[in-house]
């Protein structure tokens, strides 16, 4: 069946936040993770406001929908006196625990410090009536025991309150910037650039260190870890990736440290195309496993890349994301965006891929045809919902002209408008996606 409008059957579904064209968008407000739980049915964001905010599928309605759950706040902005350095509020991840019971667990971090919350509903109970009063009526002190009368509670309300359970604190040097929990469901590990900790879910004040990549005398520091993952189902082994465009996979049963990895998966770069960028634009800024814990996808600056766990040599797959920016590293350079880290997420099925690109843009791709949608998440999408007219974000597949892959190519792009930060629901074509300070929801059929 050819689809006529390039959209792979993607259709814009919801959107939560400011839904006006506001010019100045409050630092606070703008997303910076979003993630689904394991079973779909809530989705949680964070911001650079410390806020967590969860959402919670509407079982009323037909399609895939969902509606505000609760909000609260993580972090505050912290000042180290040591340093003399302000620790921002800025949530970086989340991660959402596997539910064993009627609560959710979810972590949550900033740049230094890790929280466990609990998020559970509670029921709100009231004295309805008292032993001083009958009615309006004052009652006489009791005479006999007979007379005695308990105050009764009658339940007023349902909240849903979230609780800190546990504080990890004080084990990094440098920034926070992945936290991925075990297959296990006790254990989760934490990285900054240099480091990379395994904590018990139930110990807050003690971590091992496991990886430590810092060299003796810090002048002769070459690369920094940039993102980490466990496997999906092996307990043992995560990976982490690094500013010199390679990936570790390490398996914690060969040492306690494991600096010595069992695995190196990195591409031999091309000297003839090497420039003053080649490092900057290689360094990988995100990691993921594929469900099935087979490949490995990695996101660069430029381009996507998905690797066969069996084969270190090369990626099975590369995929150019916008290679037009290539004539305009310069200007990225010099605003700063080179540096922007992109995330990469798998459709559940393990057989699409999803990354960002610039002024709202963002691309699935078929792991096997590496056919693609180009979509964007746009504030338009309301009001042509409203009048019924066509909906922006319709892509344009491989081989078909114009839509939206021409206009991405164009020099109008805004460079502040960027997709960073996604997330696919585990068993189903939806899609979240953060852009800026808007969660816009995308369904397909």
């Amino acid at each position: 069946m050819e689809d006529p409008s390039g959209s792979g059957g993607w259709r814009f579904a919801q959107c939560f936040g400011d839904k006006g064209e506001v010019e100045d968008i409050t630092e606070a407000d703008i997303i910076s993770t979003v993630e689904f739980d394991s079973t779909g049915n809530y989705l949680a964001t964070g911001d650079k406001g410390g806020r967590v905010v969860l959402f919670e599928r509407n079982e009323s309605k037909k399609g895939c929908e969902y509606k505000f759950y609760t909000e609260f706040q993580s972090h505050e902005p912290e000042f180290d006196y040591l340093k003399s350095l302000e620790i921002e509020e800025k949530i970086n991840k989340i991660r959402w625990c596997r539910r064993q019971n009627s609560a959710h667990f979810l972590l949550s971090t900033n740049d230094k410090t890790i929280k466990l919350w609990k998020v559970f509903e509670k029921s709100l109970r009231v004295v309805s009536e008292s032993n001083h009063y009958d009615g309006q009526r004052p009652l006489p002190p009791p005479t006999a025991s007979t007379h005695l009368r308990l105050p009764r509670m009658t339940q007023q309300d349902n909240i849903i309150a979230a609780v800190p359970r546990k504080v990890y604190s004080n084990a990094h040097a440098y920034h926070i910037h992945s936290i991925s929990v075990n297959s296990d469901q006790e254990t989760f590990i934490s990285a900054d650039d240099l480091r990379i900790n395994l904590w018990n879910l139930n110990i807050s004040d003690q971590s091992f260190n496991i990886v430590d990549i810092k060299p003796v005398n810090m002048e002769e520091l070459t690369e920094v870890i940039t993102a980490t993952e466990f496997h999906p189902t092996h307990c043992n082994l995560f990976m982490y990736s690094s500013s010199k465009s390679n990936i570790k996979l390490a398996d914690m049963r060969d040492s306690a440290l494991c600096d010595t990895h069992a695995k190196c998966f990195e591409e031999e770069e091309d000297p003839s195309t090497r420039s003053f960028f080649s490092e900057i634009i290689s360094s990988i800024s995100d990691v993921k496993f594929s469900h099935d814990g087979r490949y490995i996808l990695s996101r660069d600056y430029l381009s996507l890349k998905i690797w066969d766990v069996n084969m270190e040599s090369r990626p099975v797959k590369t995929i150019p994301i916008h290679d037009h920016l290539r004539g305009k590293l310069c200007d990225l350079y010099e605003n700063d965006c080179i540096f922007d880290k992109f995330e990469c997420v798998w459709g559940g099925d393990d057989k699409h891929v999803l990354t960002g690109s610039y002024h709202n843009y963002f691309r699935i791709y078929d792991t096997d045809t590496l056919n693609d949608v180009v979509l964007q998440a746009d504030k338009s999408a309301f009001k042509a919902k409203k009048i019924g007219g066509p909906l922006p974000g319709k892509g344009a597949k491989n081989g078909q002209r114009g839509g939206l892959r021409d206009a991405m190519q164009l020099d109008t792009l805004d460079f502040n408008k960027k997709i960073l930060h996604a997330s696919w629901h585990p068993r189903e074509n939806t899609i979240a996606i953060a852009a800026t300070n808007n969660l816009f929801l995308y369904s397909a059929a």
